[in-house]
């Protein structure tokens, strides 16, 4: 049996406009191009993986009632735009108050889980975000990596991405495109 392409996207910074710990679903912003570039991931039957590290659990700052009720309006959002989310993973740990754990990216756990959980292939995959914390698991698992260069990128993780000669877009919708480019014509 084939393992399906996949694309794993961060949530803030990537998919919506990074707002700090939010916990208020009116505070979700789609970025421009987001619902169209998943959209288009959805048309190719490419299965669509939110993972994100959501520490302010952790740290107090909103709980998983708000974390839900924030996830339930980007669905919104998206479903507006013809698009969807087909699963998502989320890390409620900050290693200062909850210790170390797998899950926390830049770890694989959650990855892991969402390949085993779905029947995915990394190394078909699609890994984008706009911190190096994101790129790097599809580094380690094999998959094609975009680093998004925009203002919530910090400059050392623009740095790495440089020096580690990793692929770069200004939008998820360019790093769609550029995931696009390595898809044979019949896929």
């Amino acid at each position: 049996m084939n393992k399906r392409r996949a694309a794993f996207l961060d949530r803030d910074g990537t998919i919506i406009r990074d707002a700090n710990y939010v916990r208020d679903p009116a505070h979700v912003a789609l970025l421009p191009d987001a619902g169209g570039a998943i959209r288009r991931l959805n048309d190719h039957d490419i299965f669509v993986v939110v993972v994100t590290n959501q520490s302010g659990i952790a740290r107090g700052y909103l709980d998983d009632a708000d974390y839900l009720r924030v996830e339930e309006r980007l669905n919104q959002l998206l479903a507006g735009e013809g698009a969807r989310i087909d699963a998502t993973y989320m890390c409620p740990h900050y290693p200062d108050i909850t210790g170390p754990c797998n899950c926390r990216k830049p770890g694989l756990g959650l990855y892991r889980r969402a390949i085993a959980d779905h029947e995915l292939d990394p190394t078909r995959s699609l890994f984008t975000g706009d911190r190096w914390r994101d790129v790097e698991p599809g580094i380690a698992l094999g998959g094609f990596v975009v680093l998004l260069d925009v203002d919530s990128t910090p400059s050392e993780d623009r740095q790495r991405g440089e020096t580690q000669a990793v692929a770069t877009a200004r939008s998820l919708g360019e790093a769609v495109d550029r995931f696009f480019t390595t898809l044979p014509s019949d896929g």
